[in-house]
């Protein structure tokens, strides 16, 4: 970071690309669930498919100077796109707020943003696409290699196969709730998408984040669950946003909760114990 700019005027630009990167998510968002491209063509409404102009398209400001309307068709635009856009602008300064100017960062603020991402697909669409958390997964391992000291070391073998075990404790803890579920309800209860968005997960932040998370969620869902079974007599609520929210709470503050609560010596402890540490 220069010495001599401001830490404020730092923050507005690291925010306005935020939302430059949340204006790309809210392509995604919107058409990896119709099975389109990202790419090709450009931006238009999705009411009278007219293509959106560079100066209508410029995240959170255009929204407020059209009136919440497009210009062509003037029907109204979904208030989630300026949601999104300043959702990933913030999540982005609060990254590198938190884990500094480091290549450890850069890969943090990407995994929140397909958090992000995928949260809102899978309110809409009640899905988790592939396109993401598999291809997450694979350049978590990658990334892993690439960055050991995403898993605090410095041996390449090392931090893979934390990522390795990562990927097996965050999905594994997961399938087999859905597995107890299944058998406790006669019907599906953990989606296969929220399965493979925690493997996903473990593969940057590995098994002890992943596995606090797969505790976090459930308290983060447990309102709105209930506010759900009562207002519309159904069980059925979209985990992804409650998964993606507690990866957040567990990025962000996991290793202190871990060490707040004594699991993570209480680990330490049996591994050391059984003469294996991973």
């Amino acid at each position: 970071m220069p010495v001599n700019v401001p830490l404020w005027v730092v923050g507005l630009i690291v925010a306005a690309f935020g939302t430059c990167v949340g204006s790309f998510l809210n392509v995604c968002i919107y058409r990896l669930p119709r099975g389109q491209s990202v790419v090709r063509p450009r931006s238009r409404c999705p009411h009278c498919k007219r293509p959106i102009a560079w100066y209508d398209n410029i995240p959170i400001v255009s929204y407020v100077a059209l009136g919440a309307r497009c210009r062509g068709c003037r029907k109204p635009i979904a208030w989630r796109y300026p949601l999104v856009e300043a959702l990933t602008a913030v999540a982005i300064v609060a990254v590198f707020w938190r884990f500094g100017w480091r290549p450890e960062a850069v890969v943090y603020a990407a995994f929140v943003c397909a958090l992000i991402a995928v949260s809102f697909i899978d309110l809409d669409f009640q899905i988790i696409p592939d396109e993401i958390i598999l291809g997450g997964l694979v350049i978590g391992l990658i990334l892993s290699g690439l960055l050991p000291s995403l898993h605090g070391t410095t041996d390449r073998l090392l931090a893979v196969g934390q990522s390795m075990l990562g990927v097996l404790a965050g999905g594994g803890v997961l399938y087999l709730t859905g597995l107890l579920g299944d058998f406790i309800f006669r019907k599906e209860s953990m989606g296969g998408g929220d399965i493979k968005l925690l493997a996903m997960a473990g593969s940057i932040l590995g098994w002890k984040l992943a596995v606090l998370t797969f505790f976090i969620a459930p308290m983060l869902a447990l309102i709105p669950g209930l506010l759900v079974l009562l207002l519309k007599r159904s069980h059925v609520i979209p985990y992804g946003p409650f998964l993606s929210l507690g990866l957040v709470v567990a990025l962000f503050i996991g290793p202190q909760l871990l060490a707040a609560s004594g699991i993570e010596e209480t680990f330490r402890l049996l591994w050391e114990y059984y003469g294996w540490r991973p």
